[in-house]
């Protein structure tokens, strides 16, 4: 696939008896930005490194734009990356930071500063030139890594759970930035984070990594409206996983009961169904899975429930301005949609 901006072809890498990244192969399109999402040790890391060629696969082939890049050093592919830790020089200013890497490359002083400090302009730090790292915010120490990373013109770009450092509010601010001007300059992006909702904000594709392998891939919202696996389900933001039955089209069975409710298709028969929080409605008595309020609690915008039934304990979330449960209420839960599941592959 020439087109693709990043090409893995049964990409290994093994440290030891230990496969972090265990035949891998996926095509990421040029102009996108595509995160690699899982829990600890899954191998979303270690693959952004072999894009970037910090590390070297030990089977497979990868091709970045076309080009066969397997064998090929850091410095002989054209990545840049933005690091968690930003790593700033701290006795460097911002000017001198974003134009380190140009001048290392052999660039004339002049040219490397015109250059600096147009990409300054470009990320909205302009003015801020001459400012230690020490003396900028960290949304403002953030954008200063990614306009040392830009000025260097590289192929992808690649972020390194770049978001940690920060906290909740700035957090939302800067990812915004980052999409910004990812889909302004049309930039092809890798982008490594364990943060569910920062993957669904920024992502064109995200790729959901297990055990060193690839669970699924696909836009934020296939993953979440239709999860393969309890896995996926259960990662990509929260999600109840009930053992039940496929009755029909649009008819389920749990706890006992048979329910009617939106689905994908799926063959009659046991499966396990997940159904999301929000798509959980509830009421005083009526049709539904009988339950019982186990735990309440009001979030402002929302409303949190724990119900247990026969199925077992449903994780609930209603809009605040709905009708009000207290522990111990007796209620009937419907779903709006389930989602049938395949089985998780063995880790």
């Amino acid at each position: 696939m020439t087109d693709a901006a990043v090409v893995f072809d049964r990409v290994s890498k093994a440290f030891g008896p230990v496969r972090a990244v265990d035949e891998v192969s996926f095509a990421f399109p040029p102009g996108a930005l595509v995160t690699l999402l899982g829990p600890s040790g899954c191998g979303k890391t270690t693959t952004l490194r072999l894009v970037a060629g910090l590390e070297l696969p030990t089977g497979g082939r990868i091709t970045i734009e076309g080009r066969d890049v397997t064998g090929l050093a850091a410095a002989e592919r054209r990545i840049a990356m933005v690091f968690q830790s930003y790593a700033l020089f701290p006795h460097l200013d911002v000017l001198e930071n974003v134009a380190y890497g140009l001048l290392v490359s052999g660039a004339r002083k002049q040219s490397a500063e015109a250059d600096a400090l147009a990409m300054l302009k470009t990320l909205g730090l302009e003015g801020l030139g001459r400012r230690l790292p020490a003396e900028l915010s960290g949304g403002q120490q953030q954008r200063v890594a990614v306009a040392r990373a830009l000025v260097l013109r590289p192929r992808v770009l690649l972020f390194d759970e770049p978001l940690s450092n920060l906290d909740a509010r700035l957090r939302r601010r800067v990812r915004e930035d980052i999409r910004d001007l990812q889909k302004r300059l049309g930039l092809s992006v890798v982008y490594v984070t364990h943060d569910q909702q920062e993957a669904l904000a920024v992502s064109d594709l995200v790729c959901v990594m297990r055990a060193g392998r690839i669970a699924q891939m696909g836009t934020p919202t296939e993953l979440y409206d239709d999860p393969a696996d309890a896995f996926v389900a259960d990662f990509m933001g929260e999600a109840n996983v009930l053992e039940g039955a496929v009755l029909g089209a649009g008819r389920v069975a749990l706890g006992g009961v048979e329910l009617a409710t939106a689905m994908r298709d799926h063959p009659p028969g046991p499966a396990q169904l997940a159904v999301r929080p929000e798509l959980v409605t509830l009421a005083p008595e009526g049709e539904g899975l009988p339950g019982r309020v186990r735990r309440a609690a009001f979030l402002g915008q929302t409303r949190e429930y724990e119900v247990d039934t026969a199925a077992g304990t449903l994780f609930v979330v209603t809009p605040a301005a709905s009708r009000a449960f207290a522990i111990g209420d007796p209620v009937a839960c419907r779903f709006q949609r389930v989602i049938p599941l395949r089985p998780a592959a063995d880790a």
